[in-house]
């Protein structure tokens, strides 16, 4: 059998972590920021980890990154 290709898109979006949870940078940081509120850009900051139903969507487009 071939090998499953991964998804070029998610390899640059996601990452997993040790426990092979998800990691992903928050939606809403591209542009923009003048008119989002001074709460939300400093939540978004760094990385967070994906809930349990959006990271097994990531899984299935990175087949061998867990």
């Amino acid at each position: 059998m071939p090998k499953m290709k991964t998804k070029s898109a998610a390899k640059k979006r996601f990452s997993f972590t040790a426990t092979g949870r998800v990691k992903a940078g928050p939606a809403g940081k591209r542009h923009g920021m003048i008119k989002r509120t001074a709460k939300f850009v400093r939540d978004s900051a760094g990385t967070m980890i994906l809930s349990d139903s959006d990271a097994k969507i990531v899984k299935k487009y990175m087949p061998y990154d867990r």
